[in-house]
């Protein structure tokens, strides 16, 4: 489906040592036949260990240091590269709380960064990772990537007579990742209790997995023109019916929301529905303005209702328990 999009391409991956950038690189080179994928990222002793467990694909994965805080280092990196995955961010709610400045430095001032170095380095296309959080943000992280967001749908007034684009993917936290309470859940599970805390019973969250996501990416790349954000349609689930799935007939003792933390998922809220589009198996919010002539065109999906909105908890689509555990099976986590 992708291979015509991949063949023969040079891809950059910033935070690529991540949870995501491990999955794409991976998915990416054993389906497909890219140049080279690079990842760019700060941390050289994560590069080291990714380096040993993909060195079956050494001849075609780069490691590059460098923080997307540092504009001259990445436009060095991104010489030659057609296709840009922006996944560098500052994710923890708590530590952007408590460390503002860093988060706006990396999340913010990172993302203008990558923008920049796209336009002046002729990449083809920037596919930025975004999250449910920046949706009506309640803490300084989904402030900051709400900015990020707006930073790279308006990137596209800026790439003139060239045919860089610039879009977004959106989705929550991913089934299993380092920020997921699934993670959480099974370090519980193997010190041997028999409880698992949940902080709201009411709590829902979305399930998608990695591949899921990589593949959402893969989407965007192709089918971008500029400025849309990808959400892709998945199934929403009950906090305590993972708890269950993960430890049943377990004690669920309620111990009380955190700082920062939401009841339910958002991805689309009402005010954005006028620019939603619904497509098979994703939804499109497209720019409400247009920044330049190759994003003008009308959107082939279906044009969502007025007040619309793609939540956890309203969502069309559960998985039951007995669903939630087959998926953490095929995620390797029973």
């Amino acid at each position: 489906m992708y291979r015509d999009m991949i063949e023969g391409k040079t891809i950059l991956v910033t935070g690529g040592t991540g949870s995501f950038g491990k999955c794409f690189i991976k998915y990416v080179l054993t389906k497909y036949n890219p140049k080279k994928i690079i990842i760019y990222s700060r941390d050289e002793f994560k590069q080291f260990n990714m380096a040993n467990d993909f060195k079956e694909y050494e001849d075609r994965l780069r490691f590059f240091i460098g923080d997307v805080r540092d504009l001259e280092r990445m436009k060095r990196a991104f010489k030659g590269v057609d296709y840009v995955i922006h996944a560098a961010a500052l994710k923890q709610v708590p530590s952007c709380e408590y460390n503002p400045n860093e988060a706006i430095k990396t999340n913010i001032h990172g993302a203008m960064n990558v923008i920049e170095a796209a336009l002046d380095c002729g990449v083809k296309k920037v596919v930025a990772l975004s999250t449910d959080k920046a949706v009506n943000p309640v803490n300084l992280y989904g402030g900051t990537k709400l900015v990020s967001d707006k930073l790279f749908v308006a990137a596209n007034s800026y790439v003139g007579a060239s045919d860089l684009s610039f879009s977004v993917v959106r989705y929550g936290n991913v089934a299993g990742s380092r920020g997921s309470v699934i993670p959480f859940f099974h370090r519980i599970i193997q010190e041997g209790k028999k409880e698992l805390p949940i902080t709201d019973y009411r709590m829902t969250r979305f399930w998608i997995s990695l591949p899921e996501g990589v593949e959402l990416v893969l989407k965007a790349l192709k089918e971008a023109r500029g400025g849309e954000t990808f959400i892709s349609k998945i199934p929403s689930f009950k906090i305590t019916d993972l708890a269950q799935a993960m430890l049943p007939g377990c004690n669920m003792p309620e111990v009380g929301i955190r700082e920062g933390e939401k009841l339910h998922e958002v991805m689309v809220t009402p005010e954005d529905a006028s620019t939603t589009y619904e497509y098979e198996k994703h939804y499109i919010i497209y720019p409400q303005m247009m920044f330049n002539e190759r994003m003008i065109g009308t959107p082939s999906g279906k044009k969502v209702t007025e007040g619309f909105s793609y939540s956890s908890e309203t969502n069309q689509s559960w998985l039951s328990v007995e669903q939630i555990r087959e998926r953490l099976k095929e995620e390797v986590i029973l």
